[in-house]
């Protein structure tokens, strides 16, 4: 049984993965001023909470874009765990041929989710990643990864949007009962969901061109199911655990003897 932990700028999620199969999935908010002690006592809240025995784990692995909370997290976990946890970066083993001009500065999420895809659902690839940001990657039929795109995601755009604005609210990410909207807030409704499904289409028709065939559509994030109904792909698959199997699909490949 491994701790596999995905930390966003929204929110930590711990998986709790043993043989492959997720067992638990706990999510905290992510918060740059906690320090190594304050996340080992909000782990140790949570998971007594669930009644895991932090010392029963055979390891852990740690996939951050929080570089922060990486360093806090690593000193929680092994604190509590008795084992230094698994950090993806450069140098970890992928079984990806990365094709990106500098290595070595691709994002541990779009790495973690790129394993899980190719794992889960075979090759070609567009993998589609909707929280902060919204990131859309490419691996190609050889199993190469290939790049991709990064678009301000649905909540921060229409957070700007807000607070940039004297007369546009805040609003849920809900989809209105029409595209021309008769209001305020479901004419913001209206771009927030069927303008960014318009949006994934658009880009997915492009990156398919592109790269000369057709592709596996992957989409996870926690917007994901709020968006990926609306798009004309109707073949798009959500997978809302991706990068928690993507995490187990590289401990094994990375733990000690393999």
């Amino acid at each position: 049984m491994i701790l596999a932990i995905d930390v966003g700028n929204t929110n930590i999620v711990l998986g709790i993965i043993e043989k492959g199969e997720i067992l638990n999935i706990i999510r905290i908010h992510t918060d740059l001023r906690e320090t190594g002690s304050e996340y080992a006592i909000k782990l140790r809240q949570v998971t007594d909470f669930y009644g895991i025995d932090l010392k029963s784990f055979e390891g852990s692995i740690i996939s951050s874009v929080v570089p922060p909370v990486t360093e806090s997290l690593k000193l929680a976990v092994e604190r509590l765990t008795g084992k230094k946890p698994m950090v993806v970066g450069p140098g970890m083993k992928t079984g990806m041929n990365v094709r990106i001009d500098d290595p070595s500065t691709m994002a541990a999420d779009l790495v973690v989710g790129s394993v899980a895809a190719v794992a889960c659902y075979g090759m070609p690839l567009i993998v589609i990643d909707m929280g902060t940001a919204t990131t859309m990657v490419v691996v190609d039929k050889e199993g190469s990864y290939r790049g991709g795109a990064i678009i301000p995601g649905i909540k921060l755009s229409y957070g700007a949007l807000s607070s940039g604005t004297s007369l546009l609210p805040d609003i849920s990410i809900l989809p209105p009962k029409k595209i021309i909207a008769t209001n305020t807030v479901d004419s913001m409704r209206s771009g927030a969901v069927y303008g960014t499904a318009a949006l994934l289409d658009g880009m997915i028709e492009r990156m398919e061109a592109e790269l000369g065939c057709k592709c596996t559509v992957v989409a996870t994030g926690g917007l994901a199911q709020s968006v990926i109904p609306y798009c004309k792909h109707s073949d798009i698959i959500c997978d809302g655990d991706l990068l928690l199997k993507g995490l187990w699909v590289l401990y094994e490949k990375n733990k000690p003897g393999k």
